[in-house]
């Protein structure tokens, strides 16, 4: 394992201790005896390792030592530097909910250690995990369905749990690490303890735990939010063992323990209508891999996994939809499995093609209750999803007339899913995703792609099958209510995507063994069916007398909107040497309703990141800046989520002692959004955090 400043770089290559147990990644996971600047591997954009600069679309990958120096508090302060992804729903971190290139919900698939997370709630996230755990975070934006099925219209996010690998040098066996930090912002405490080792026989064993406490939160602007109070249990456990000629098994158990008080709607400013939720997400897994570098025919990646989430809330006064002490639950098992495998065949010395073919089944099971009975909003429901999928990825290099190399990338999925309900008849699907891609370099410094991809997203249970009461209004003698309305009719949502870009990489720009690298996108999304969430709620005293009993009732249900286009650019460009690394990133998105002309929800601002940082190896440190730059924002038919332009500074620093008495020692510190400004996220009801001080102080002991 590399000191801070080489894996700080950006450039290391992902140890990935067994990724789909591929050649190729047990080569690509042996240390480099230099850094290797601006070089991730992406292994979610194809299944298979390949450079993330040679990928036909826009992925992002952050390792692990990049993860630390922002010293994450929730998810989202990994991806916000992101071109092209935005989280909605903030700041508390149980109402966050990630978007990508103005997607949302369903429209995301969430990985975890290859086990979907399929939890859905309007207002309580997508999932739950605690960022300590983490080693990799993969983000593939665009078309995805061709290999991942429902959910592909915004893309991937992946995440990948430590390795022992991750804390052991070469000669090493045994250890234990130990952090402790602290946030101002929100006066969060962490503790961690994580005890690894890789005892031989081809065993890597890995178990953590951690704890988080935090409290309200204080915005931009001297305000702050209330009722935010956190008490966050997480954990993992995780063997992993080489066995036999090329055999890989492994088993995980990941855990995330909350218990929250917040509004019921966590997503809101307000303190009324409390709740104490309490929310349980576990994720049990077996993995299973087989590679033998003597048969190319036979590359076999296998996982299935059973992941269990639920979101209980007691109501702690009769400020909202029900009385003191009332109990809503929701439950969301998800069970699954994957299995695919790799062939590869040489078409010469100049040409050869990896083929990569598998099956995929995962089954979803929500229940709701209310105080035992069925609760409004979550109905009793279950889905199966069966998939099939097949990419060729053939390279080209050298072939006559045309220079350079080239990757081409076809691929299709078949679909089929089941969901029904006991609230109405249920549906019945089949889908077929195709996607091509390219990637050609005529020359090693320059390369251009591009893409055309269909995807889909299969209406949820919850769009399907809404029943009872939404929200009521304390106007009358009788409440104002708002009813939802199931809609079994419901179609999957389908989208067209075309992507094109290039990007140009230098080497020994400024100094030697440094890389300059910048890649850019333009994509065009056409839309069918998409699926909107319609409140029709007339206004009292001007579209009703609420003195007339259901005179100002209203509807919520779910609908497809007939057409609708999004288009957008995005850059992500960076600069590393041994002694400084700088990064900027772009993204716009435009989107509209064909049908009437006017924009579609889950926009956001044109926004600009950069990043700069100074490597002080004197003294076994580095230390930087990032910012993140939103223009205005006003492409909204409701003024109420009109936004002005705002810019977010934040510093950082660590140290990490590689030798001597302080060897394996770290400390990160920095600083958030350092000058307080005072600004809110689109279709986000609270303003974001404000001037955040943090620290973090780890101690590992190797054997």
């Amino acid at each position: 394992m590399r000191t801070v400043l080489e894996r700080a770089g950006g450039a290391a290559i992902a140890a990935v201790l067994w990724p789909f147990g591929s050649q190729a990644a047990d080569e690509a996971a042996q240390p480099p005896s230099e850094p290797i600047y601006l070089n991730q591997l992406t292994i979610t954009a194809t299944r298979n390792p390949l450079p993330a600069f040679d990928t036909p679309g826009m992925v992002t990958v952050i390792e692990r030592d990049e993860i630390e120096m922002l010293q994450p508090s929730a998810v989202d302060d990994i991806l916000k530097f992101v071109p092209g992804v935005e989280f909605f729903g903030g700041p508390r971190r149980t109402g966050e909910v990630p978007s990508i290139r103005g997607f949302a919900g369903a429209d995301v698939i969430i990985l975890l250690d290859g086990a979907r997370q399929n939890f859905g709630s309007a207002h309580d996230g997508r999932f739950f995990l605690d960022p300590e755990l983490l080693r990799e975070v993969e983000v593939l934006r665009g078309a995805s369905s061709s290999l991942y099925g429902s959910g592909g219209t915004g893309g991937v996010i992946e995440f990948r749990t430590a390795t022992a690998g991750d804390f052991l040098e070469a000669d090493e066996s045994y250890g234990v690490r130990s952090s402790v930090g602290y946030q101002d912002v929100n006066e969060e405490e962490l503790g961690s303890l994580t005890a690894y080792a890789q005892p031989g026989y081809g065993l890597d064993l890995i178990a953590n735990i951690t704890y988080r406490d935090s409290d309200d939160i204080s915005l931009g602007g001297g305000e702050t939010l209330s009722n935010s109070d956190d008490n966050i249990l997480s954990g993992m456990a995780k063997a992993g063992s080489f066995f036999g000629a090329g055999h890989f098994a492994e088993a995980s158990f990941i855990g995330y323990n909350g218990d929250i008080e917040e509004p019921n709607n966590a997503q809101g400013i307000g303190s009324a209508d409390s709740v104490d939720k309490d929310i349980r997400s576990q994720t049990f897994r077996l993995a299973y891999g087989y590679a033998n570098p003597a048969n190319p025919w036979l590359n076999l990646d296998a996982v299935a996994y059973y992941t269990s989430t639920s979101a209980d809330e007691q109501r702690l006064d009769n400020l909202g939809a029900g009385p003191a002490g009332e109990l809503l639950t929701r439950d969301v098992d998800t069970v699954g499995f994957r299995v695919d495998n790799r062939s590869m065949l040489s078409l010469g010395e100049k040409a050869q093609t990896l083929f990569t073919y598998g099956i995929e089944y995962y089954r979803d099971d929500q229940d709701g209750e209310r105080d035992g009975a069925p609760r409004d909003g979550v109905p009793n429901a279950e889905s199966d999803t069966f998939g099939a999928f097949a990419q060729a990825e053939l390279t080209f290099s050298d072939l006559g007339p045309v220079p350079g190399e080239m990757l081409l990338v076809p691929g299709v999925r078949f679909d089929f899913y089941d969901i029904d309900s006991d609230v109405a008849e249920g549906t019945t699907e089949t889908e077929v995703s195709p996607r091509i891609a390219a990637t050609y370099k005529p020359l090693p410094w320059l390369m251009g792609f591009a893409s055309y991809g269909e995807a889909f997203r299969a209406p949820t249970f919850n769009e399907l099958f809404l029943t009872g009461t939404h929200f009521q209004i304390p106007i009358g003698p009788v409440p104002v209510t708002n009813f939802f309305v199931p809609n079994p009719d419901l179609k999957p949502q389908k989208t067209r995507t075309v992507e094109f870009g290039g990007g140009v990489q230098f080497d020994n720009v400024l100094d030697d063994g440094d890389r300059f690298q910048a890649k850019a996108s333009y994509f065009t999304v056409k839309g069918e069916d998409f699926i909107a969430l319609d409140v029709m709620q007339p206004t009292p005293f001007v579209d009703c007398n609420p003195f007339t009993p259901g005179a100002c009732n209203g509807t919520t249900i779910a609908r497809n909107v007939a057409d609708a286009k999004l288009h957008g650019f995005e850059l992500e460009s960076g600069y590393e040497s041994r002694r400084f690394r700088a990064s900027l990133g772009l993204s716009t998105i435009d989107a509209e309703d064909e049908r009437i002309g006017e924009p579609i929800d889950l926009l956001a601002p044109t926004q600009l990141t950069a990043g700069f940082a100074v490597k002080l190896p004197e003294i076994s440190s580095i230390v930087g800046w990032r910012g993140i730059f939103a223009a205005e924002f006003d492409n909204t038919t409701d003024p109420a989520e009109e936004r002005d332009a705002y810019q977010v500074h934040s510093i950082f620093a660590a140290y990490e002692a590689d030798e001597g008495p302080l060897k394996g020692l770290r400390l990160d510190v920095g600083a958030d959004n350092l000058f307080d400004a005072e600004f809110s996220r689109t279709f986000t009801g609270a303003d974001e955090p404000g001037r955040n001080f943090k620290a973090k102080i780890s101690y590992k002991l190797n054997f």
